[in-house]
């Protein structure tokens, strides 16, 4: 995107940064500005004015651009004394940030990091109530990625690609039908479940527990049916969130990959090759679903936004394909597991085409494959063969 952000027309007039009364933090300020612009996404730069994200468009508040001394005043004193430490030995931090307003109360999950040497932050908004499935458009398979006994259910998706909103309405489907003991580990809390059937402990790294691996390990003394164990960044949290699949619980994650099959190949790339067989075998005995995520801006007013969503099920055909290395098939067996409840992008996208909730400008852009599109689109099904 070229040039800087139009600036956007907010329910507060020029916003001057400065103290505030009762103790409240200046940067607040910019976070009710977001709440009253309903906006999903907060940014701040030295050198430009807060900008927000609401309906996906990047727009300027109406306010001067943010010194440098400034950025330090507004961010700093957010950090409590560990956060300060991780954010200045290693340049960034994760937390969340708490706002009253209105009477009301809204978390915010805040990253701070350092760019060409002048801190920066990222914020994102965290809706106060958990949407179930049909407020989120998601597939009615959702609801059966809740009810397995035990394995992994893995969300897949770049940053801001609706992960985190999807597996907490699976979680709270869960405790609204069952009576399941759920534990969550995240880093930072984002959604505060209010227990119904089940009960719900939620762990902070940081406040709660000093690190994941040391949370993992109290874990599985702690009695849970089913555990969210948040990203999977690296070797070690992978291997300790299947292991707590393979001792009998239901494990959900999520994990930065652009579709459901090539989150195979992520996986594998967080461990040596000499590995890879065990893993494949773990993986095809464990794993139950990949679902693999994106957003897309709509046309109408309602939803502003939709998931477009890839449903990889470890059938039997799916398990025979990684356990044989034949990763390469594996969007040909989703093609033609779609009676089992698999599905494709393109799926989706033509879904919400039929519905006309997005345009077929942004459906094409998006597709992995915009000829294969087309095709749906004219009533012409599209067939596999050859991948036994």
């Amino acid at each position: 995107m070229s040039g800087s952000p139009a600036p956007v027309a907010s329910k507060f007039s020029t916003i001057r940064l400065g103290s505030t009364a009762n103790n409240d933090l200046p940067v607040n300020k910019l976070f009710r500005a977001l709440i009253e612009n309903n906006g999903s996404d907060l940014h701040l730069q030295v050198g430009k004015p807060a900008i927000l994200r609401a309906r996906g468009d990047l727009k300027a508040l109406n306010m001067p651009p943010i010194t440098e001394e400034q950025m330090k005043e507004l961010c700093l004193p957010m950090l409590d004394e560990r956060n300060k430490e991780i954010f200045f030995t290693t340049g960034g931090a994760d937390y969340a940030h708490v706002v009253e307003h209105k009477g009301e109360t809204w978390r915010f999950r805040v990253n701070m990091f350092i760019q060409t040497g002048k801190m920066g932050m990222v914020s994102r908004k965290v809706e106060r109530s958990i949407p179930n499935f049909e407020g989120l458009y998601l597939p009615p398979i959702m609801q059966d990625l809740c009810i397995y006994d035990q394995g992994m259910v893995l969300l897949a998706g770049v940053t801001g690609s609706g992960k985190s909103t999807t597996i907490a309405s699976m979680l709270d489907w869960i405790n609204h039908n069952y009576g399941k003991h759920i534990l969550t580990i995240e880093d930072p809390v984002e959604f505060v479940y209010t227990p119904d059937k089940s009960l719900i402990n939620q762990r902070e790294i940081g406040p709660d527990v000093s690190d994941f691996h040391t949370a993992m390990k109290h874990a599985v003394r702690q009695d849970p049916d089913i555990m969210l164990v948040g990203e999977m960044r690296d070797r070690e949290t992978f291997e300790t969130a299947m292991h707590a699949a393979e001792t009998g619980h239901l494990v959900y994650g999520t994990i930065h990959a652009s579709s459901a099959p090539s989150t195979i190949g992520r996986i594998l790339d967080l461990f040596p090759q000499s590995m890879h067989n065990a893993l494949r075998s773990s993986m095809g005995f464990n794993m139950k679903a990949i679902v693999a995520q994106k957003l897309l801006k709509t046309i109408v007013d309602k939803p502003k936004r939709v998931p477009i969503c890839e449903i990889m099920l470890f059938t039997g055909i799916v398990k025979k394909l990684i356990l044989e290395h034949e990763d390469e098939k594996l969007p040909a067996a989703m093609r033609i597991g779609k009676a089992d409840g698999m599905q494709q992008f393109n799926d989706s996208l033509h879904h919400f085409l039929k519905l006309e909730y997005i345009s077929r400008a942004d459906a094409f852009e998006i597709s992995p494959n915009a000829e294969e599109l087309k095709m749906m689109l004219k009533g012409i099904d599209v067939k596999s063969s050859g991948i036994l």
